[in-house]
């Protein structure tokens, strides 16, 4: 299965009527390996502070978390595995494999935990069955 397809059938897919705004699959090194249409143009420092992040827990707090240019508050997340923002009505899972970053953004009518559940599953699916990691 190609990375666009993990994309495109795993994460913009139909949750209770809700989808992700949009999503992304990004290498750490910041090789974005596939994303939806819409997906923000992310700028080298925002990947390299989100990796930082997962590394050392806790520095994107007092910063934010940014998204092409777009701040989201950071909010309980699972240390070194999955960092949670928010902004307004929507917000953003980030899930850390050991090669990449599993992304999904989101606006209502979804939920923060909808969007936790779809990009946290592929995570850890991909982990499990040893592919992006």
């Amino acid at each position: 299965m190609s990375w666009q397809a993990y994309v495109d059938d795993h994460l913009m897919c139909d949750t209770e009527g809700n989808h992700l705004s949009d999503a992304a699959i990004i290498g750490l090194d910041g090789t974005v390996w596939a994303q939806s249409a819409n997906f923000p143009q992310l700028k080298p420092e925002e990947i390299t502070a989100i990796v930082n992040d997962f590394n050392e827990p806790g520095t994107l707090a007092p910063t934010g978390l940014y998204l092409g240019g777009t701040k989201y508050m950071v909010i309980q997340g699972e240390p070194g595995v999955v960092i949670r923002g928010k902004k307004g009505p929507g917000g953003v899972t980030v899930k850390k494999t050991n090669m990449a970053l599993i992304i999904g953004v989101y606006d209502e009518p979804m939920t923060p935990g909808q969007c936790n559940i779809i990009v946290e599953r592929l995570g850890d699916y991909l982990v499990e069955q040893g592919i992006g990691n």
